[in-house]
């Protein structure tokens, strides 16, 4: 019965996660059709199955991470067959079991070892040996479903009580010192409050056998105001002395109070392509701080352009267009060093990365030939771009093959930083949040203070390959190509 495998979904990668099956147990399925979304360290991917038939197993979860050729989807397609068993639900769940015969073949499925320690594998019911399962990810990875080993012969209360976890009482830290203290198991413990906390009182009226009471606000005894007065009963909080003594508040925290993340995908290629980059690349980083008011008065003439009215037009459209024209005039700047070879590799031409934020990490797709487009080819391929992105559906050979990226802090209202270089490139640019501020302009007795938009760009760059000469020029053309855009027609 054919197998599908995991395929290479691009760029040589070697392992994606599970992501969403597009198809269940039983369904029909015809060459070319989608049956699984995957997760690879770059983008998800859709994969169609080479084959025609019937889906009899589903060989791996969804949130299971699978090497690239291990089998994920089996399908019968009509040579009658029969399929190992131990299929999967789409929420990662096995398929319920009919009769004990069954019950007893999907348990032998579980890669658990034997009671005792033996090694010796089981017999299956049927004469053989145990038979040995290749679902991969069998496991179930934290945070999932997973169904428990079912125990041959377990009555249905005892079954019914492994299957009921054990409550969690809800205390700080020094009651459950005190409890410990006393060699009692606070889960144990009935609270007497409404708040379901458990407080020494309970711990106390646990060892002693009895019911909680359920207390008062607060454990004092009840008086009357003039016996506080008199003193013959201390308020709540005041010491003897006539010092007021700090009581901490008690709250009431519902859920964990910490989650953990599997690293994985996209976040887990970020964290390796950053410190790898941070570790080999010498980073050095610039700034400069640009008066960008015409490149903003050049926006609203190109918004009101009906050949740009359903475009999106904002200042990263005309850096990204000021970019190319200052690689072509700082040319090194488009280069990467190639230790294995010692070498420097010129770039001739520009792959412009546009680092964009998405709900599955930071993804740094790329703008083939972003050089030869003129300003309304630039801003269609930045719109689909974006919206790619955004839609997690950016392919991994648009994220491959970059020369040079910018990273847009200024979205968020954030003036600069000092980027890390994108792995494979020797530059990285970082624009920051365009406002209105006080501005020095004119010269000699013409000078004044008026109000223009400002931006500040920084540049990191490799300075194995860019010094500081080539990196502050190009940093300089950029940031005249922001103050007056006409440039570019100078300089192009």
């Amino acid at each position: 019965m054919p197998e599908f495998k995991l395929p290479d979904p691009g760029e040589g990668l070697v392992e994606a996660t599970i992501v969403q099956w597009k198809v269940a147990v039983g369904d029909t399925v015809k060459t070319n059709d989608i049956v699984v979304e995957v997760e690879t360290a770059k983008s998800l991917v859709e994969l169609p199955i080479p084959y025609d038939g019937t889906v009899t197993e589903l060989l791996a979860a969804e949130g299971d991470e699978v090497e690239v050729g291990t089998p994920i989807v089996v399908v019968d397609d009509g040579s009658g067959a029969k399929g190992t068993g131990g299929a999967r639900t789409q929420s990662g769940t096995d398929v319920e079991d009919v009769t004990d015969e069954e019950t007893a073949a999907s348990d032998d499925l579980v890669p658990s070892p034997p009671e005792g320690g033996d090694s010796t594998p089981e017999d299956d019911g049927s004469g053989g040996s145990k038979r040995e399962a290749m679902l991969v990810g069998y496991g179930a990875i934290e945070g999932s479903t997973s169904r428990r080993k079912r125990r041959r012969g377990a009555s249905g209360a005892e079954a019914e009580a492994a299957a009921t976890p054990k409550r969690k009482a809800k205390a700080s830290p020094p009651v459950r010192k005190y409890a410990k203290d006393r060699g009692v198991d606070i889960d144990e413990v009935t609270a007497a409050g409404p708040t379901g906390i458990v407080r020494r009182s309970d711990i106390d009226a646990h060892l002693d056998g009895s019911a909680p009471s359920t207390p008062d606000v607060q454990d004092v005894p009840s008086s009357t105001p003039a016996d506080v007065e008199s003193g013959a009963v201390s308020a709540p909080g005041v010491q003897s002395g006539g010092g007021a003594a700090y009581q901490r508040p008690s709250f009431d925290r519902t859920g964990e109070r910490e989650e953990r993340v599997d690293v994985k995908g996209v976040r887990k290629m970020t964290a390796q392509a950053m410190v790898g980059s941070a570790f080999s690349a010498p980073h050095v980083t610039e700034f400069i701080t640009v008066d960008v008011t015409r490149t903003m008065e050049l926006i609203d003439r190109l918004k009101a352009d009906r050949s740009f009215r359903d475009l999106r037009i904002n200042p990263l459209l005309v850096l990204a267009k000021a970019m190319t024209v200052a690689v072509r005039r700082n040319p090194g700047v488009n280069a990467v060093w190639d230790e294995d070879a010692q070498q420097i590799v010129q770039r001739h031409y520009v792959n412009l990365g546009i680092a964009a934020a998405t709900p599955r990490g930071l993804v740094v797709p790329n703008i083939k030939d972003a050089d030869l487009m003129d300003l309304r080819q630039l801003a269609e391929a930045m719109t689909d771009l974006v919206a790619t992105a955004k839609a997690g559906r950016t392919q991994p050979a648009d994220m491959s093959g970059g020369t040079i990226t910018i990273t847009n802090v200024g979205v968020f209202g954030v003036d600069t930083g000092t980027p890390i270089i994108n792995p494979g490139e020797s530059a990285i640019v970082c624009f920051g949040a365009v406002r209105r501020m006080p501005w020095v302009v004119g010269t000699g007795e013409q000078e004044r203070i008026e109000p223009r938009w400002v931006t500040q760009l920084a540049v990191s760059f490799d300075h194995r390959l860019i010094d500081g000469e080539l990196g502050s020029m190009f940093l300089a053309d950029l940031a005249a190509l922001l103050e007056d855009p006409a440039r570019a027609l100078a300089w192009a």
